[in-house]
Parts: C-alpha cells; structure tokens; sequence
C-alpha cells in the first residue's frame, strides 16, 4: 500500500472516472485524501454530479501519470462515510479547508475505495506491479 500512497501523493492532481447517470463516461480532476485506517480516502461535495453519479453507480476508476512517464490506475467501489476523523484529516489540505471551512459543513462528504486494486506501470518493459488493498 506505501507504494500507491506515495504515488498519489507525488502526484497530487488524479483524474477520476465515472459513471454518469446518463450512462456515459465521466472523467474529473481529483485528489487523494489520505489514508487512514487501512483505506484510501477522498472527499467531494454531495451537490456536485461526481457525487450523484457515484451514488447511482459507485465503481470508479483513478488514474495519474508522474512526469517520469509511470503511471497509476486505481479502481474500487466508492463507499461514502460519516467520518469526522477523516475529515479533519482532508481539512489539513488548504484547498479542502477553503472550500468546506469545516468538519461539520453539510455538504462534505468522505469515500474510501472498497476492494481497491492498484496497478503501477511504466514504459520501461518490466511488468506492472499490482496491488490489492
């Protein structure tokens, strides 16, 4: 799990794939959270689409590239969580902190991935590595 963490961290801005309620794909800019617990958390607005979508089909997929050419594909099923823990934690990022002020604001929601798999790639010809979390 320290390598995928360390991925997501170095690269801080994911992309985020849904499912739209359309049925169509949907591809946003994100950020991991944090881990805590043995979960990868992030955290949204629930008056955003990304939050609706999810709510009718919580499969996503992240995904981010570094500037060394690897990259990371993450997918699990969002499960949305009442977490004050988790979001004082995503309060210690001054974008969270700016747009949610605080734990107890209504509209700030945390997810951890459920039976997350990670794959970690590259040009270089070795095999991806792979992790189940």
């Amino acid at each position: 799990m320290n390598e995928v963490i360390k991925f997501l961290t170095d690269n801080p801005v994911q992309y985020l794939a849904t499912v739209g309620r359309d049925g169509k794909a949907k591809c946003r800019p994100f950020m991991f959270a944090g881990e805590q617990d043995g979960k990868l958390w992030f955290c949204t607005n629930n008056q955003k689409d990304v939050y609706k979508d999810m709510q009718q089909n919580p499969y996503v997929e992240v995904s981010v590239s570094s500037p060394a050419f690897a990259w990371i594909r993450l997918a699990g099923k969002a499960v949305f969580q009442n977490n004050r823990a988790v979001k004082e934690m995503c309060l210690q990022n001054p974008i969270v902190k700016g747009q949610y002020g605080e734990a107890q604001n209504p509209i700030f929601e945390v997810f951890y991935l459920e039976g997350a798999h990670a794959v970690i790639a590259d040009f270089s010809g070795e095999p991806p590595k792979e992790y189940d979390l």
